[in-house]
């Protein structure tokens, strides 16, 4: 079976994120390299293939993890193409070398590790980027992440994560940027471009591998790993926007997700990897599937055993098996009961060794060992950090101006699990250092070094996700939280630290109750009966359902896992040198039992009518969300008029121009995001109540104006039928501006026939 023979080797792709056309001119885009080089490439490509036995061939389709014995035999044997795990450039070295100066063709191995949101320096959990509502933080993120990791001879980097999702019991959904394809497009294009850049042979940059291929966030029930069962329409609408945006900034890999897709595992799905990602993208990178994805084909029912794992990987369009090692051992078998073909094989191995020459290891294989202090941990890097760990903090409540915090203070608790912990880099942090990780009571000591900070944690939290359990915080450290209560009653302000540990997001880390863990409510509730001054600060990776948090504390600030910086980033915040200006990516919904729950959703034929029992709704509590997508408060205030579309009527190739004014009319400088929403109707496909087309965030001087614009165009108001065709359909839009996804100005226009 033929995959790739008959696509161009010269293509393009044009993917509209955050309103900026990116166009890919090569196989796989690669930040668009020259034709010439491209051309070269390909030529040593196809010379390097004639070499190879079949032998040679299937060992370069095979990636392996770790520095033990089996990668070094396998490194000097020439049976491994690319080895992950590895984070040390004097180990990544010595593997290299053995590959490099035993192995017949000297090919040279391709070293990948999981830099999500930073390598050593950790920046903030891709959810709180996405609160930023600015690109620019994911890509000053990526640009250090992709420099420190390249530093070390890592030239592979398992990210972005684009996955969207609507379920905040998965805990995996710490790592992508929220539940809108819109603002996930915006984010996962503005990290690849920073990685990869144009060159990813550059020393400091990396070859991006865009993950979860497909709809990983769609885990029924929120539980990992889980199926996803949904209809074309909405794996297009409101998953694929995210993928397609990373492959049209460059993206040069893929890695496949361990979910199934309407009854196929991703790894074996013919349909997303051959018909989507390559026929109708045009995508001509590496495809790679996540850990032992290819064996587990096996329990998934669709391959009776390694072999069949095998062939139906390979067939559907996988190019590199990660750990599980079936096309490597049953490859030759395969081809000889010609169940896979010569050509597809030899299309997967031009794919590996394309992206190796393009990352530059055939010429330069090693790392320079005495270069890397200089790369990692640098002091505008940490600084970088903490800016932007600021930039994705969310006020969720301030009521009678609780917050910014006096600086004149004399005393002030610090209060809670997490209070003084170090952990606050998240899940899948890259090989980030607690020693580095500035605490939230450090932070506020930093801040006010002339103040009394005293630190009561009232009870533990602890959990790394791996190996140390989780402690949930089950009892106080003194009854009734006496001791916290003792300290807020002293103090002249207590700021009150919860949340979760990094154990209770990511990876395998689903909660089928996302209320704060353990006693830790209990403790908010003990520090209010004292009738002292106390804001809350939460740290999780995931929305939480907090009605009681809410309903008692006078102000909450949502910190995220912030990253090293977390607690001078939260000082800065409590403390008014940063007016907040975050908002959520996600809904926060008020109880479990309203999930899934989302701001994306269609209309039903019953919408929810306090006065009528026979309508959508709870008949035991709200059916609205505690906060919606968007939503975040400031310091200052802003106000949004002037909402003006640039005509009544859009051609269906057209666009159009949406204008709307926004004015900070409080008393100091802040933040603001301008949202921009639409909604179609009447459609032969129900649609979204609210889709978001464009923001943008603002600073404005107090009692300064700013007109934002969007242009609107065929993507803005089109939308995938279940037939996988895009269609533009004539009718009304409605228009809405705001600054959350509640956005109340309105107007419309007509797209024509």
């Amino acid at each position: 079976m033929q995959i790739k023979s008959a696509r161009s080797r010269v293509l393009t792709v044009v993917v509209s994120a955050c309103a900026v056309a990116i166009a890919a001119t090569v196989p796989g885009s690669g930040g668009a390299i020259a034709s010439s080089r491209a051309a070269d490439i390909e030529s040593k490509v196809n010379a390097l293939l004639a070499k190879m036995t079949v032998d040679e061939k299937l060992s370069q389709l095979q990636q392996m993890v770790g520095n033990g014995q089996d990668v070094q035999d396998a490194a000097r044997a020439g049976k491994v193409g690319a080895v992950f795990g590895v984070t040390d450039a004097a180990q990544v070295n010595q593997i290299q070398r053995l590959a490099v100066e035993n192995s017949r063709l000297h090919i040279p191995i391709l070293f990948g590790y999981d830099t999500i949101h930073g390598f050593r320096t950790t920046f903030p959990i891709g959810l709180a980027e996405g609160a930023s509502f600015d690109p620019s933080v994911g890509a000053t993120d990526f640009t250090v992440g992709a420099r420190e990791s390249a530093a070390v001879g890592i030239k592979q980097i398992f990210s972005p994560m684009v996955d969207v999702s609507h379920e905040p019991r998965w805990g995996r959904i710490a790592e992508g940027s929220g539940e809108d394809p819109y603002l996930g497009a915006a984010m996962a294009a503005a990290k690849v471009h920073a990685g990869q850049g144009h060159d990813y042979g550059a020393p400091d940059k990396v070859l991006t591998e865009v993950k979860h291929f497909a709809a990983y966030g769609g885990a029924e029930g929120g539980r990992d790993y889980n199926q996803v069962d949904i209809p074309e329409s909405t794996l297009r609408n409101l998953y694929l926007p995210p993928y397609k945006a990373a492959i049209g900034a460059g993206a040069d890999a893929v890695m496949t997700s361990f979910n199934t897709v309407a009854g196929v595992p991703a790894t074996a799905n013919h349909h997303l990897l051959t018909d989507i990602l390559h026929k109708e993208w045009g995508f001509n990178g590496l495809v790679d599937t996540d850990y032992t994805a290819v064996q587990e084909l096996i329990p998934h029912g669709v391959a009776a055993d390694g072999a069949d794992a095998a062939r139906v990987s390979l067939n559907a369009g996988v190019d590199m098996e990660m750990v599980s090692t079936n096309i490597a051992t049953y490859g030759k078998q395969l081809l000889a009961e010609h169940k896979i073909s010569m050509s597809r094989v030899n299309d997967a191995v031009r794919d590996v060794l394309r992206v190796k020459y393009k990352a530059g290891i055939f010429e330069h294989p090693y790392a320079d060992e005495a270069a890397v202090p200089g790369k990692t941990m640098q002091p505008a890097d940490v600084a970088a950090a903490r800016a932007a760990a600021a930039r994705t903090m969310v006020l969720l409540k301030n009521d009678k101006g609780a917050l910014p915090l006096s600086t004149s203070l004399s005393k002030i608790a610090v209060v809670g699990p997490i209070a003084d912990s170090d952990d606050l880099l998240g899940p899948w942090s890259g090989i980030g250092q607690r020693s580095d990780v500035v605490t939230v009571a450090d932070g506020i000591r930093n801040a006010v070094p002339n103040a009394d900070v005293t630190v009561t944690p009232g009870c533990t939290i602890t959990g790394d996700g791996f190996d140390t359990p989780v402690n949930n915080c089950p009892e106080p450290t003194k009854p009734g939280f006496a001791d916290v209560k003792d300290a807020a009653s002293a103090a002249d302000v207590s700021v009150v630290v919860v949340g979760e540990a990094s154990g209770q997001s990511g990876e395998a880390s689903s909660r089928q109750n996302i209320d704060l863990p353990g006693q830790q409510q209990a403790l908010i509730d003990a520090v209010k009966s004292t009738g002292k001054p106390f804001v809350v600060v939460l740290v999780n990776g995931r929305p939480l359902t907090i009605p009681g948090a809410d309903a008692a504390s006078p102000a909450i600030l949502e910190a995220w896992f912030g990253g090293i910086q977390t607690g001078n980033a939260v000082a800065d915040v409590l403390f008014g040198k940063v007016n907040p200006g975050g908002k959520l990516p996600v809904t926060f919904p008020r109880y479990v039992g309203q999930l899934p729950l989302y701001y994306n959703h269609t209309r039903t034929g019953r919408p929810e009518d306090p006065n009528s029992k026979w309508t959508s709704k709870y008949a035991d509590g709200s059916s609205s969300p505690l906060y919606p997508f968007g939503y975040g408060l400031t310091y200052t205030s802003f106000k949004l008029s002037n909402l003006s579309l640039g005509g009544s009527t859009m051609r269906p190739n057209g666009s159009l121009t949406a204008s709307v004014t926004l004015t900070n009319t409080g008393t100091r400088a802040g933040d603001d995001v301008v949202q921009l929403y639409i909604n179609d109707p009447v459609a032969s496909l129900a649609q979204p109540v609210k889709r978001l087309v464009g923001f943008q965030r603002v600073t404005l001087a107090a009692g300064a104006s700013q007109t934002v614009r969007f242009k609107l165009n065929r993507d803005s108001v089109g939308f995938y039928g279940n037939d996988g065709k895009f269609v533009v359909e004539p009718g009304q839009i409605n228009v809405y501006a705001g600054d959350s996804s509640d956005a109340g100005l309105t107007s419309s226009f007509t797209v024509g026939k």
